[in-house]
């Protein structure tokens, strides 16, 4: 865990001194974004066309925001048209890095050692935190995003012109925009963020009040999963992808290691069904490796786990019958 300082490494966790015990997660600082035609996005700067072949994305599979992206590439049927590299998931006193010597954890296209690499390639004077996932163009050698949000909505539609782009997919349809929203803003301070807080809070009252906001909106959600099948429309959106990677880590890693213990998420009488449901969506099982999540975060997480000791639970099966295609037999909406 560490930091690039006017582009040089340094070794060193969130500083919570300063926050009075309070996580506090960091802006992504490359915001531009690729879009069908190459004009500019809502943020940043243009020239970034989809094209089949000219990105690639720098991933981790223990990282849920990195996880997201991975999801949007499969069911697009983007697999074709965009390049992946997989840091390994040890992230420890270089942060994430690249394993020459294995195929899976390899830089196949700027042929990094360490992640920080590619961030100073392109901001030599680079300061903050080096992240996954980031989006980048081959064509320019540059980083066009490393916001996850945007990734995925680049991924939803910009593409949609490239030949076998599954187009008929759009999960965030112009008339649900508001609510996916809303629903999103929710999920992400509280649930996908709220974990975070409670496991890095360095103070009691600071992670009791982040713990008590993670399961009254954990109770809200399963409330609202109990007569509908998706969190919006009752429809696969973006809103159940963006909550999907928290869920599925939820039980192997959040409930222990990040002290969110009231119950596990195989205990909410609609979440625990609901987390079959999107992880026996075709494609979806490929993007989890709950091998490599527990590794990162038990290992790379040496403050909240000093001994680094993995633990060989819990039991975990997603492919159990979930019966929630009553609710709504066509995920497509």
């Amino acid at each position: 865990m560490g930091l690039l300082v006017d582009g040089q490494w340094q070794d060193q966790w969130y500083d919570t001194k300063k926050s009075g015990g309070k996580f506090e997660r960091e802006s992504a600082r490359f915001r531009s974004w690729v879009t069908a035609d190459g004009a500019v996005g809502p943020s940043g700067r243009g020239g970034f066309k989809a094209e089949s072949g000219r990105y690639h994305l720098y991933v981790s599979m223990a990282c849920p925001w990195a996880h997201r992206t991975l999801i949007f590439r499969a069911l697009k049927g983007l697999e074709p048209h965009i390049t992946v590299s997989v840091v390994h998931p040890d992230m420890v006193e270089n942060g994430w890095e690249f394993r020459p010597d294995d195929k899976a954890h390899e830089d196949s296209i700027n042929h990094a050692r360490f992640l920080h690499e590619i961030y100073t390639k392109v901001a030599p004077d680079y300061t903050g935190r080096v992240t996954v996932p980031v989006l980048w163009d081959k064509k320019q050698g540059e980083i066009v995003s490393n916001e996850s949000a945007d990734i995925i909505r680049m991924l939803n539609s910009a593409f949609d012109g490239v030949a076998n782009v599954n187009q008929e997919l759009d999960f965030y349809p112009d008339d649900l925009q508001s609510e996916i929203d809303q629903v999103n803003q929710r999920v992400y301070d509280t649930v996908n963020n709220g974990v975070y807080k409670s496991g890095f809070a360095t103070a009691q009252d600071v992670y009791e009040k982040a713990y008590q906001a993670l399961f009254e909106s954990l109770d809200w959600l399963d409330e609202r999963l109990s007569d509908q099948r998706y969190l919006v429309g009752n429809r696969l959106t973006e809103a159940d992808w963006r909550l999907f990677t928290t869920l599925v880590r939820f039980d192997a890693v959040y409930f222990s290691h990040f002290k969110c213990n009231r119950q596990r998420l195989a205990d909410f009488r609609h979440l625990s069904g609901y987390l079959r449901d999107l992880y026996q969506v075709p494609g979806i099982a490929d993007t989890v490796d709950i091998g490599q999540i527990k590794q990162h975060y038990y290992v790379s997480q040496r403050t909240i786990n000093p001994t680094q000791i993995v633990p060989v639970g819990p039991a975990l099966d997603f492919d159990v019958p979930h019966g929630r295609e009553e609710l709504s037999p066509d995920f497509r909406g």
